[in-house]
Protein backbone atom coordinates (compact mmCIF):
# COMPACT_ATOMS: atom_id res chain seq x y z
CA UNK A 1 0.00 0.00 0.00
CA UNK A 2 1.70 3.44 -1.06
CA UNK A 3 1.77 6.45 1.54
CA UNK A 4 2.25 9.63 0.12
CA UNK A 5 2.45 11.79 3.71
CA UNK A 6 -1.17 12.56 3.88
CA UNK A 7 -0.49 13.95 7.45
CA UNK A 8 2.76 16.36 6.83
CA UNK A 9 0.55 17.38 3.55
CA UNK A 10 -1.97 18.25 5.71
CA UNK A 11 0.17 20.28 8.05
CA UNK A 12 1.64 22.38 4.95
CA UNK A 13 5.42 22.23 7.01
CA UNK A 14 8.35 21.96 4.97
CA UNK A 15 10.54 18.42 5.59
CA UNK A 16 8.72 17.66 8.52
CA UNK A 17 8.32 14.11 9.71
CA UNK A 18 5.53 13.31 11.88
CA UNK A 19 6.43 10.16 14.47
CA UNK A 20 2.88 10.92 16.77
CA UNK A 21 -0.03 12.57 16.97
CA UNK A 22 -1.93 12.65 20.24
CA UNK A 23 -5.20 14.99 21.00
CA UNK A 24 -7.62 15.41 23.72
CA UNK A 25 -10.51 17.61 23.97
CA UNK A 26 -8.55 20.86 23.85
CA UNK A 27 -5.45 20.47 22.09
CA UNK A 28 -3.37 18.56 19.72
CA UNK A 29 0.44 17.88 20.23
CA UNK A 30 2.22 16.59 17.18
CA UNK A 31 5.49 14.79 17.95
CA UNK A 32 8.09 14.93 14.57
CA UNK A 33 11.28 16.32 13.14
CA UNK A 34 13.46 17.13 10.33
CA UNK A 35 14.57 14.80 7.70
CA UNK A 36 18.15 14.29 7.91
CA UNK A 37 20.14 16.22 5.10
CA UNK A 38 23.59 17.63 4.40
CA UNK A 39 24.20 21.49 6.12
CA UNK A 40 26.74 24.25 5.72
CA UNK A 41 28.66 24.79 9.23
CA UNK A 42 28.23 28.65 9.56
CA UNK A 43 31.88 28.84 10.54
CA UNK A 44 34.27 26.98 8.08
CA UNK A 45 31.23 26.32 5.27
CA UNK A 46 32.71 23.42 5.73
CA UNK A 47 29.24 20.83 4.28
CA UNK A 48 28.34 18.11 6.91
CA UNK A 49 25.60 15.48 8.05
CA UNK A 50 26.84 14.10 11.12
CA UNK A 51 24.89 14.10 13.70
CA UNK A 52 26.36 15.19 17.04
CA UNK A 53 22.86 15.13 19.21
CA UNK A 54 18.97 15.56 19.85
CA UNK A 55 17.21 17.91 21.83
CA UNK A 56 13.22 18.29 21.93
CA UNK A 57 11.70 21.91 22.17
CA UNK A 58 7.82 22.56 22.09
CA UNK A 59 7.15 25.24 19.50
CA UNK A 60 3.17 26.94 19.31
CA UNK A 61 1.54 26.10 15.64
CA UNK A 62 -1.84 27.81 14.78
CA UNK A 63 -5.37 26.16 15.89
CA UNK A 64 -6.65 23.45 13.78
CA UNK A 65 -10.12 21.65 13.44
CA UNK A 66 -10.96 24.10 16.60
CA UNK A 67 -8.18 22.66 18.93
CA UNK A 68 -5.17 24.73 19.87
CA UNK A 69 -1.90 22.77 18.18
CA UNK A 70 1.94 22.34 19.06
CA UNK A 71 4.38 20.81 18.05
CA UNK A 72 7.37 18.53 19.58
CA UNK A 73 10.08 18.93 17.36
CA UNK A 74 13.40 16.51 17.75
CA UNK A 75 15.83 19.20 16.69
CA UNK A 76 19.05 17.86 15.64
CA UNK A 77 22.45 19.41 16.00
CA UNK A 78 24.95 18.91 13.76
CA UNK A 79 28.63 18.53 14.04
CA UNK A 80 31.21 19.90 11.53
CA UNK A 81 34.30 17.29 11.05
CA UNK A 82 37.18 20.11 10.31
CA UNK A 83 36.48 22.60 13.02
CA UNK A 84 34.20 20.87 15.26
CA UNK A 85 31.52 23.37 15.91
CA UNK A 86 28.19 21.97 16.62
CA UNK A 87 24.93 23.88 15.38
CA UNK A 88 21.28 23.19 15.04
CA UNK A 89 19.46 21.99 11.74
CA UNK A 90 17.79 24.97 9.76
CA UNK A 91 14.15 24.75 10.17
CA UNK A 92 12.20 27.23 7.31
CA UNK A 93 9.16 27.41 9.58
CA UNK A 94 10.68 28.47 12.53
CA UNK A 95 12.89 31.64 13.27
CA UNK A 96 16.04 31.41 15.59
CA UNK A 97 15.28 32.42 19.01
CA UNK A 98 11.27 31.80 18.34
CA UNK A 99 9.24 29.12 20.40
CA UNK A 100 6.25 29.80 17.40
CA UNK A 101 5.87 28.64 13.53
CA UNK A 102 6.47 31.60 11.13
CA UNK A 103 2.74 31.01 10.06
CA UNK A 104 1.46 31.65 13.93
CA UNK A 105 2.89 35.11 13.58
CA UNK A 106 1.08 35.78 10.64
CA UNK A 107 -2.09 34.38 11.62
CA UNK A 108 -1.67 36.79 14.42
CA UNK A 109 -1.27 39.72 12.39
CA UNK A 110 -4.01 38.99 10.22
CA UNK A 111 -6.57 38.31 13.10
CA UNK A 112 -5.35 41.78 14.51
CA UNK A 113 -6.65 43.76 11.13
CA UNK A 114 -10.27 43.01 12.45
CA UNK A 115 -11.63 44.64 15.56
CA UNK A 116 -10.73 41.82 18.25
CA UNK A 117 -8.86 42.83 20.83
CA UNK A 118 -5.67 41.57 22.02
CA UNK A 119 -6.76 39.71 24.97
CA UNK A 120 -9.23 37.95 22.92
CA UNK A 121 -6.91 36.67 20.14
CA UNK A 122 -4.33 35.36 22.84
CA UNK A 123 -7.29 33.31 24.47
CA UNK A 124 -8.24 32.00 21.02
CA UNK A 125 -4.64 30.68 19.90
CA UNK A 126 -3.12 30.32 23.56
CA UNK A 127 -0.43 32.73 23.56
CA UNK A 128 0.20 35.55 25.99
CA UNK A 129 -1.05 38.93 25.80
CA UNK A 130 1.90 39.99 26.08
CA UNK A 131 3.52 37.93 22.79
CA UNK A 132 0.10 39.12 20.88
CA UNK A 133 1.12 42.79 21.58
CA UNK A 134 4.88 42.06 21.26
CA UNK A 135 4.27 40.58 17.76
CA UNK A 136 2.32 43.22 16.57
CA UNK A 137 5.12 45.82 18.05
CA UNK A 138 7.07 45.02 14.71
CA UNK A 139 4.60 46.54 12.43
CA UNK A 140 5.07 50.41 11.95
CA UNK A 141 2.87 52.82 9.74
CA UNK A 142 4.47 55.91 8.91
CA UNK A 143 3.35 58.99 8.03
CA UNK A 144 2.05 59.61 4.25
CA UNK A 145 4.34 60.08 1.53
CA UNK A 146 2.26 62.87 -0.10
CA UNK A 147 -1.32 64.71 0.07
CA UNK A 148 -4.14 63.51 -1.90
CA UNK A 149 -5.90 65.38 -4.34
CA UNK A 150 -9.30 65.05 -2.34
CA UNK A 151 -8.35 65.44 1.30
CA UNK A 152 -10.75 64.66 4.66
CA UNK A 153 -10.77 65.37 8.36
CA UNK A 154 -12.43 64.94 10.97
CA UNK A 155 -12.21 63.82 14.70
CA UNK A 156 -12.83 60.86 17.57
CA UNK A 157 -13.14 60.53 20.93
CA UNK A 158 -10.23 57.88 21.61
CA UNK A 159 -8.65 59.16 25.11
CA UNK A 160 -5.44 58.08 24.52
CA UNK A 161 -2.43 59.45 25.75
CA UNK A 162 -4.48 61.52 28.02
CA UNK A 163 -6.35 63.69 25.20
CA UNK A 164 -9.82 63.44 24.98
CA UNK A 165 -10.17 63.71 20.92
CA UNK A 166 -7.74 62.23 18.09
CA UNK A 167 -7.53 62.69 14.66
CA UNK A 168 -8.27 61.01 11.65
CA UNK A 169 -7.11 61.81 7.69
CA UNK A 170 -8.91 60.20 4.78
CA UNK A 171 -8.95 60.52 1.12
CA UNK A 172 -12.71 60.53 -0.04
CA UNK A 173 -12.46 59.75 -3.58
CA UNK A 174 -10.43 56.12 -3.00
CA UNK A 175 -11.75 55.21 0.46
CA UNK A 176 -8.26 55.12 2.40
CA UNK A 177 -7.30 56.62 5.74
CA UNK A 178 -4.09 58.16 5.67
CA UNK A 179 -3.50 59.45 9.18
CA UNK A 180 -4.11 59.54 12.56
CA UNK A 181 -2.81 62.84 14.48
CA UNK A 182 -3.05 62.47 18.30
CA UNK A 183 -4.58 65.77 18.56
CA UNK A 184 -7.01 68.04 17.10
CA UNK A 185 -6.17 71.30 18.24
CA UNK A 186 -4.96 73.78 16.26
CA UNK A 187 -1.28 74.24 17.05
CA UNK A 188 -0.79 70.60 16.88
CA UNK A 189 -2.54 70.25 13.08
CA UNK A 190 -0.14 73.64 11.74
CA UNK A 191 2.63 72.07 13.37
CA UNK A 192 1.52 68.83 11.31
CA UNK A 193 0.72 70.68 7.82
CA UNK A 194 3.88 72.34 8.24
CA UNK A 195 5.87 69.23 7.58
CA UNK A 196 4.76 69.20 4.05
CA UNK A 197 6.10 71.46 1.22
CA UNK A 198 4.04 74.25 -0.71
CA UNK A 199 4.25 71.90 -3.69
CA UNK A 200 2.86 69.20 -2.56
CA UNK A 201 -0.33 71.23 -0.41
CA UNK A 202 -0.95 72.46 -3.79
CA UNK A 203 -2.29 69.38 -4.96
CA UNK A 204 -5.07 69.22 -2.74
CA UNK A 205 -7.83 70.45 -4.54
CA UNK A 206 -10.84 69.50 -2.17
CA UNK A 207 -10.61 69.71 1.49
CA UNK A 208 -14.12 67.94 3.17
CA UNK A 209 -14.44 68.89 7.19
CA UNK A 210 -17.15 69.28 9.52
CA UNK A 211 -18.46 72.51 11.18
CA UNK A 212 -15.23 73.05 13.28
CA UNK A 213 -13.45 76.75 12.64
CA UNK A 214 -9.71 75.07 13.45
CA UNK A 215 -10.26 73.11 10.58
CA UNK A 216 -11.51 75.45 7.70
CA UNK A 217 -8.69 77.90 9.24
CA UNK A 218 -6.54 75.26 8.19
CA UNK A 219 -7.83 75.09 4.73
CA UNK A 220 -7.49 78.75 4.83
CA UNK A 221 -3.75 78.57 5.65
CA UNK A 222 -2.24 75.64 3.82
CA UNK A 223 -4.31 74.55 1.55
CA UNK A 224 -5.33 78.02 -0.72
CA UNK A 225 -6.33 75.69 -3.98
CA UNK A 226 -8.38 73.73 -2.66
CA UNK A 227 -12.25 74.03 -2.39
CA UNK A 228 -13.46 73.85 1.06
CA UNK A 229 -16.68 71.38 1.66
CA UNK A 230 -18.50 71.08 4.38
CA UNK A 231 -19.75 67.18 4.99
CA UNK A 232 -23.87 67.48 4.56
CA UNK A 233 -24.26 65.63 7.52
CA UNK A 234 -23.51 68.21 9.82
CA UNK A 235 -25.12 71.13 8.53
CA UNK A 236 -28.21 69.03 7.83
CA UNK A 237 -28.25 68.11 12.06
CA UNK A 238 -28.48 71.64 12.44
CA UNK A 239 -31.84 71.75 11.66
CA UNK A 240 -32.39 68.56 13.42
CA UNK A 241 -31.34 69.79 16.56
CA UNK A 242 -33.28 73.25 15.93
CA UNK A 243 -36.23 71.20 15.25
CA UNK A 244 -35.88 69.05 18.01
CA UNK A 245 -35.15 72.31 20.34
CA UNK A 246 -38.59 73.51 19.45
CA UNK A 247 -39.96 70.56 20.25
CA UNK A 248 -38.21 70.17 23.97
CA UNK A 249 -39.40 73.68 24.72
CA UNK A 250 -42.98 73.06 23.37
CA UNK A 251 -43.90 69.61 24.97
CA UNK A 252 -42.97 71.69 28.71
CA UNK A 253 -45.48 73.60 28.46
CA UNK A 254 -48.10 70.88 28.32
CA UNK A 255 -49.51 68.33 30.55
CA UNK A 256 -47.85 64.62 30.79
CA UNK A 257 -50.47 63.38 28.37
CA UNK A 258 -49.28 65.73 25.67
CA UNK A 259 -45.83 65.83 26.79
CA UNK A 260 -45.45 61.95 26.41
CA UNK A 261 -46.99 62.29 23.25
CA UNK A 262 -44.61 64.25 21.93
CA UNK A 263 -41.70 63.05 23.34
CA UNK A 264 -42.31 59.51 22.20
CA UNK A 265 -42.96 60.67 18.42
CA UNK A 266 -39.56 62.20 18.35
CA UNK A 267 -38.40 59.97 15.49
CA UNK A 268 -41.48 60.24 13.83
CA UNK A 269 -41.80 63.89 13.73
CA UNK A 270 -38.12 64.24 12.37
CA UNK A 271 -38.81 61.22 9.72
CA UNK A 272 -38.75 63.16 6.49
CA UNK A 273 -42.57 63.52 5.60
CA UNK A 274 -42.49 61.76 2.58
CA UNK A 275 -41.60 58.80 3.53
CA UNK A 276 -44.32 58.82 6.40
CA UNK A 277 -47.01 56.12 6.48
CA UNK A 278 -50.95 56.66 6.41
CA UNK A 279 -51.59 56.21 9.66
CA UNK A 280 -48.11 58.07 11.24
CA UNK A 281 -49.12 61.03 9.00
CA UNK A 282 -52.27 61.08 11.04
CA UNK A 283 -50.96 61.31 14.44
CA UNK A 284 -48.36 63.97 13.10
CA UNK A 285 -51.05 65.86 12.07
CA UNK A 286 -53.06 65.35 15.54
CA UNK A 287 -49.50 66.40 17.37
CA UNK A 288 -49.25 69.31 14.68
CA UNK A 289 -52.86 70.95 15.57
CA UNK A 290 -52.04 71.09 19.52
CA UNK A 291 -48.88 74.04 19.01
CA UNK A 292 -49.03 76.67 15.88
CA UNK A 293 -45.51 77.12 16.62
CA UNK A 294 -44.31 73.91 16.02
CA UNK A 295 -46.56 73.56 13.14
CA UNK A 296 -44.08 76.33 11.75
CA UNK A 297 -40.84 74.61 12.99
CA UNK A 298 -42.23 71.06 11.33
CA UNK A 299 -43.06 73.07 8.05
CA UNK A 300 -39.60 74.46 8.16
CA UNK A 301 -37.89 71.59 8.42
CA UNK A 302 -39.49 69.72 5.80
CA UNK A 303 -38.93 72.76 3.58
CA UNK A 304 -34.94 72.44 4.11
CA UNK A 305 -35.10 69.07 2.76
CA UNK A 306 -35.81 70.51 -0.96
CA UNK A 307 -32.77 72.63 -0.37
CA UNK A 308 -30.97 69.06 0.00
CA UNK A 309 -32.26 67.42 -3.04
CA UNK A 310 -30.94 70.51 -5.03
CA UNK A 311 -29.01 69.12 -7.99
CA UNK A 312 -26.91 72.16 -8.57
CA UNK A 313 -25.43 75.33 -6.53
CA UNK A 314 -27.14 77.82 -7.69
CA UNK A 315 -30.30 76.31 -7.17
CA UNK A 316 -29.61 75.16 -3.81
CA UNK A 317 -28.37 78.67 -3.23
CA UNK A 318 -31.82 80.53 -3.92
CA UNK A 319 -33.62 77.66 -2.15
CA UNK A 320 -31.37 77.89 0.92
CA UNK A 321 -31.50 81.88 0.86
CA UNK A 322 -35.51 81.61 0.54
CA UNK A 323 -35.23 78.89 3.36
CA UNK A 324 -32.86 81.29 5.54
CA UNK A 325 -34.83 84.35 5.41
CA UNK A 326 -38.17 82.43 6.18
CA UNK A 327 -36.46 81.16 9.28
CA UNK A 328 -35.94 84.88 10.27
CA UNK A 329 -39.11 85.62 9.80
CA UNK A 330 -40.54 82.59 11.86
CA UNK A 331 -39.89 84.33 15.22
CA UNK A 332 -38.55 81.03 16.78
CA UNK A 333 -35.14 81.81 18.14
CA UNK A 334 -33.67 78.24 17.44
CA UNK A 335 -34.35 78.46 13.75
CA UNK A 336 -33.02 82.53 13.93
CA UNK A 337 -30.01 80.72 15.68
CA UNK A 338 -29.66 78.09 13.25
CA UNK A 339 -30.38 80.27 10.02
CA UNK A 340 -26.96 82.36 10.96
CA UNK A 341 -25.28 79.40 11.68
CA UNK A 342 -25.77 78.22 7.80
CA UNK A 343 -25.29 81.71 6.89
CA UNK A 344 -21.86 81.86 8.45
CA UNK A 345 -20.68 78.51 6.47
CA UNK A 346 -22.83 79.00 3.36
CA UNK A 347 -19.82 79.10 1.19
CA UNK A 348 -18.58 75.66 1.84
CA UNK A 349 -22.24 74.47 2.39
CA UNK A 350 -23.08 75.00 -1.47
CA UNK A 351 -19.80 73.82 -2.37
CA UNK A 352 -20.90 70.35 -0.99
CA UNK A 353 -23.39 70.28 -3.81
CA UNK A 354 -20.70 70.80 -6.70
CA UNK A 355 -18.90 67.52 -6.04
CA UNK A 356 -19.36 64.04 -5.03
CA UNK A 357 -17.57 63.65 -1.62
CA UNK A 358 -18.33 63.98 1.67
CA UNK A 359 -16.75 62.62 5.17
CA UNK A 360 -19.74 59.79 5.32
CA UNK A 361 -16.76 57.67 4.78
CA UNK A 362 -14.64 59.01 7.75
CA UNK A 363 -17.74 58.68 10.07
CA UNK A 364 -17.69 54.92 9.23
CA UNK A 365 -14.21 54.69 10.02
CA UNK A 366 -14.57 56.28 12.95
CA UNK A 367 -17.38 54.16 14.02
CA UNK A 368 -15.10 51.20 13.60
CA UNK A 369 -12.74 52.91 15.58
CA UNK A 370 -14.85 52.83 18.23
CA UNK A 371 -15.73 49.56 17.98
CA UNK A 372 -11.58 48.76 18.60
CA UNK A 373 -11.77 51.08 21.10
CA UNK A 374 -14.43 49.45 23.14
CA UNK A 375 -13.17 45.69 22.50
CA UNK A 376 -9.81 46.84 24.39
CA UNK A 377 -11.95 49.12 27.13
CA UNK A 378 -9.38 51.64 25.84
CA UNK A 379 -5.76 52.17 25.01
CA UNK A 380 -3.59 54.58 26.66
CA UNK A 381 -0.52 54.04 24.40
CA UNK A 382 -0.98 56.34 21.43
CA UNK A 383 1.55 54.79 19.12
CA UNK A 384 0.09 51.14 19.26
CA UNK A 385 -3.49 52.66 18.96
CA UNK A 386 -2.08 54.42 15.85
CA UNK A 387 -0.95 51.69 14.74
CA UNK A 388 -3.41 49.17 15.22
CA UNK A 389 -6.08 51.55 13.65
CA UNK A 390 -3.72 51.98 10.34
CA UNK A 391 -3.17 48.30 10.17
CA UNK A 392 -6.99 47.63 10.15
CA UNK A 393 -8.06 49.93 7.10
CA UNK A 394 -4.78 48.42 5.65
CA UNK A 395 -6.38 46.25 3.15
CA UNK A 396 -7.93 49.29 1.37
CA UNK A 397 -4.72 51.17 1.38
CA UNK A 398 -3.42 48.22 -0.72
Amino acid sequence: MLYFHFTEKLLGLQDLLIKNVIQNESSTVIYAQMSRKPHNCPCCGTQTDKIHDYRKQVIKDIPAFGKYTSIVIRKCRYVCPDCGKRFYEDIPFLPRYYRMTNRLSAYVIDKLGCEYSFTSIARNINLSVSTVIRIFDLIRFSKPKKLPRVFAIDEFKGNTGHIKYQGIITNPATKQVLDILPDRNQQFLIDYFKQWSPKSRKRVKYFVSDMWSPYTDIASVFFKNGTQIIDRYHFIRQIIWAFDAVRKRIQKLYGKQYRLLFKHSKRLLIKRQAKLKDHEKERINSMLYISDELRTAYYLKEQFYTVIDAKDRNTAKQLMSNWILSAQNSGIAEYTACSNTLIRWQVGILNSFDVPYSNGFTEGCNNKIKVLKRNAYGYRNFERFRNRILHMFSHQNA
